[in-house]
């Protein structure tokens, strides 16, 4: 066995054609065929039949299971080549959510200068389901994330250490700039602001609407809260933002929901469960539980 053989595999369980693998792998196809072969007398089984009367390629049950694993291998092996690769540079790449980057990241980066690290480090900016994926992929090292469920996932090893609470937030103009609370229902005529997909804030629009058995009418879609909220301020729209976002100086009024069994935004230091700390890894983590846990969110989570 080789890693280029699980590599046809794990194609041509996609692709269910030699031709096409070989071509994709600039190689012949006995190459790929003879491949197939060895796998098959190796483990004792068959992954493939070939139904000729339809000319097709069809996988069987031990073909996909094996897949499986495979799909498990070679995304190891993908990050070990990017981590054996970052050893050599000696860098950190740290994934940061711009919301909850805006709250921790000042006293994060001070602590950093101070112990030389900030030289090291590279960070990341994006919402936090798209920066969960890099995780997983070996393109970052450690995350800040939000979730609203903890993040359970064999692959990593995750600490919670705080939750907040979602808030409306509207124009002090908006008629329901009267208002210090809502229900989510009363929103369905309303225009909303919203982050890019990939955030958990429109993830969070969805499930309320959902729940109400309505579609929000999304008028604008950006990555920045900065944008967001001087948007909602001139009133051209309303939103839904945690209210670790929110800021005394802000210029809109900010409303409680009033629904039940509302989702929680639940922040998490992230890295993978295989991650072997180096001692500036180690320096790193320690530099983030402080931080966070002498916030005043880490505080309230301790208490």
């Amino acid at each position: 066995m080789n890693i280029r053989d699980f590599e046809y595999f794990h194609q041509l369980v996609k692709e269910k054609n030699f031709s096409k693998v070989a071509q994709n792998f600039s190689v012949s196809q006995p190459t790929v065929t003879l491949a197939i072969k060895r796998l098959e007398e190796e483990f004792e089984t068959t992954f493939f039949i070939r139904d000729r009367s339809h000319k097709e390629l069809l996988v069987t049950p031990s073909g996909y299971q094996f897949d499986a694993h495979l799909k498990v291998i070679l995304n190891e092996l993908t990050i070990a080549q990017k981590e054996a690769l970052r050893a050599k540079q000696e860098k950190l790449l740290f994934g940061l959510p711009p919301i909850i980057g805006n709250y921790f990241f000042p006293n994060i980066v001070s602590k950093l200068i101070a112990t030389g690290l900030i030289e090291q480090l590279e960070t990341k900016e994006a919402g936090s389901q798209a920066l969960l994926k890099l995780l997983l992929d070996g393109s970052l090292d450690f995350c800040l994330l939000g979730s609203l469920e903890p993040l359970t996932q064999p692959a990593l090893k995750a600490e919670t250490f705080a939750q907040t609470s979602f808030k409306i937030i509207v124009s002090k103009q908006h008629p329901l700039a009267q208002k210090k609370a809502v229900y989510f229902s009363e929103l369905k005529d309303e225009r909303f602001i919203v982050h890019n997909e990939g955030f958990i804030h429109d993830k969070v629009l969805k499930l309320l609407a959902q729940k109400e058995h309505f579609r929000p009418d999304v008028i604008y879609r950006t990555n920045y809260v900065h944008v967001l909220k001087s948007m909602v301020a001139s009133n051209t729209g309303i939103a839904c933002l945690t209210d670790i976002a929110l800021s005394p100086n802000d210029d809109f009024s900010v409303l409680d929901l009033l629904d039940e069994h509302q989702p929680k935004f639940l922040l998490s230091i992230v890295t993978r469960a295989t991650q072997v700390m180096t001692p500036a890894k180690k320096q790193l983590l320690d530099i983030l539980h402080d931080t966070v846990y002498h916030s005043p969110l880490g505080k309230e989570t301790k208490q």
